[in-house]
């Protein structure tokens, strides 16, 4: 399977810099049968009632930051958490970096290098818990992926902007961004309609945001992530499925940890612990029956998700929908909601 197989022609205009006002007015195109335009206030009267909605309660945290190594400028992105104040992070330039040198993002808040494997750095930063937090809000930045343009880092709307509604477990480094949709409001009126919510926790990375550069699709490797499933929610997921009642993710971080998570057959028991995996066309979903996402990159492993989840052919010609309607791509854009295929 070629990656330029995932490939499609977007209209660099098409990619969103802020998100709708307010938020549930973003388009939504629904994919489910057919093509419909709507929007995700319409929700509360498409879902099935009885649907359960899944959402992910990470929280981004300001892991991006400007450092500098004798003098130099370096531009650090943290992405996983290793635990003891070691943090694995996307350096650039990296090349500059060799292991015990010293990156000083602020007064008393710096990291040594422990080790470099291509753009990628372990840091590890001499500071406790609570004094590493306060450091990273005095000093670090909203890590906006690299298609929204700011004229430096993200500004103080983004501050609000790139969070959902739902986020309360900091780790994140980027936001599940169908998540981004919801309001107080909506939330209200879709409970009303028979449909409820519950929350597990994936840490996003910022390897989401790493092109696919591998000729071959199965030679991509993606950096792993830590997620959570409570033994509540997994409960919670599995009686909906054995009341026959519709699993519908929102967004493609709670499928990729259910589906993680789930045994042969669709078993479903707590999980806590790291996932790596790549869903390409061909994959066997066993938890999630519809799914609520944004519109992705070209020949990224998202798009390439979306593909095996509703299939290649209905997904490239729900975008080409989307591309001639002026649908809004990427992280503040708009949605589709999709059955799988």
């Amino acid at each position: 399977m070629k990656t330029s197989d995932f490939d499609f022609d977007l209209p660099q205009e098409l990619i969103a810099q802020r998100p709708a006002e307010p938020r549930d007015a973003a388009r939504l195109l629904d994919v489910r049968d057919g093509l419909a335009d709507r929007v995700v206030r319409d929700l509360p009267d498409i879902l099935e009632p009885g649907s359960l909605l899944v959402v992910n309660d990470t929280r981004v945290i300001p892991a991006q930051l400007a450092g500098t190594r004798d003098g130099a400028k370096v531009g650090v992105t943290l992405h996983k958490d290793e635990g003891g104040g070691e943090w694995l992070a996307f350096a650039k330039p990296a090349k500059r970096l060799r292991p015990g040198d010293a990156v000083v993002f602020g007064a008393g808040f710096e990291a040594e290098v422990v080790s470099r494997d291509g753009p990628e750095v372990r840091l590890r930063f001499a500071l406790g818990p609570g004094e590493f937090r306060d450091a990273l809000i005095a000093h670090g930045a909203a890590p906006l992926p690299p298609y929204i343009k700011r004229p430096d880092h993200a500004d103080e709307r983004d501050t609000h902007d790139y969070q959902t509604m739902f986020a309360a477990r900091e780790g994140a480094v980027a936001a599940p961004t169908a998540g981004l949709h919801f309001t107080p409001d909506l939330v209200s009126r879709i409970e009303a309609a028979g449909v409820s919510f519950v929350s597990l926790t994936l840490h996003v990375g910022a390897g989401t945001f790493l092109p696919v550069t591998a000729e071959d699709v199965h030679d991509h490797r993606m950096h792993s992530e830590y997620g959570e499933i409570s033994e509540e929610a997994a409960r919670t997921i599995l009686a909906a499925r054995s009341e026959g009642r519709a699993v519908v993710s929102v967004g493609t971080t709670p499928l990729r940890l259910l589906e993680s998570a789930a045994a042969s057959g669709g078993t479903l028991t707590a999980f806590r612990g790291d996932t790596e995996l790549f869903i390409t066309p061909g994959f066997e979903f066993r938890v999630v029956d519809q799914l609520l996402t944004n519109f992705h990159l070209p020949k990224s492993t998202l798009f390439m998700l979306v593909c095996a989840f509703a299939g290649m052919e209905r997904m490239k010609a729900a975008y080409a929908h989307a591309v001639a309607g002026k649908y809004r791509f990427f992280s503040y854009g708009d949605a589709t909601l999709l059955a799988r295929g």
